[in-house]
């Protein structure tokens, strides 16, 4: 079983990373902020004016631990990893299935009904930690909805069918998003999703953790 790791997020501008033996040391304004043990990590996401010694760099790529170098407000920059090695036999195969459009469906369809169940799992906990907020109708209709397209996933053998479900099952979720935010409501509230730029905080927010997320799906 993998064991699953953290991830170091270093925001303080001017921070300097380097390394000591076995251990990231964080420095800032010449004071060690930080020490974590090589071993207990998987990434580390910088983000801004936050420098790291090339021995840092090296040892990381060395131990299997990815960097990714973000601006401030959290856009990507760069990413640094070492070596990977992979089993050929396994890659042929995994690119066979890519061209199988019955293999392809069947996997895509396990991914979009793990989404699904998690929307619908995000749903029912508002709903029963939250039971008097605004909109709890709507959020039950959204239930509902994700409880059928579970049921359709169960059926459909085709991948542009499982792209649809998905589709719809997002909409459902989103148009009901609003509703989930229980604070801040003045400043954190939902319309509909933007990118590139987000043009709200939410979707501002939603993005930035997209760029966090895509981070350690790369670094699994």
């Amino acid at each position: 079983m993998k064991k699953l790791l953290n991830t170091l997020y270093v925001t303080s501008q001017g921070a300097y990373l380097n390394k000591e033996g076995e251990t990231i040391t964080v420095n800032v304004e010449r004071e060690v902020r930080l020490r974590l043990p090589i071993h207990t990590l998987a990434g580390v996401v910088c983000f801004g004016n936050v420098m790291m010694s090339p021995f840092l760099m090296g040892f990381c790529a060395e131990r299997g631990v990815r960097i990714s170098f973000l601006t401030e407000y959290g856009k990507f920059l760069a990413r640094i990893e070492g070596p990977v090695s992979g089993n050929v036999l396994l890659r042929r195969q995994q690119y066979r299935w890519a061209d199988d459009p019955d293999k392809s469906a069947e996997i895509a369809r396990a991914v979009v009904m793990a989404k699904v169940a998690n929307c619908r799992t995000s749903l029912q906990r508002v709903l029963r930690d939250h039971s008097d907020i605004d909109g709890g109708t709507a959020v039950k209709t959204a239930v509902n909805a994700h409880e059928s397209s579970l049921s359709m996933l169960m059926k459909t053998t085709v991948l542009d069918s499982v792209r649809g479900v998905e589709g719809d099952a997002a909409r459902q979720y989103f148009s009901v998003f609003d509703h989930l935010i229980v604070a801040q409501k003045e400043d954190f509230f939902f319309r509909e999703r933007s990118r590139r730029p987000p043009l709200d905080k939410m979707n501002a927010l939603l993005s930035f953790l997209y760029t966090l997320l895509m981070h350690d799906v790369r670094s699994a």
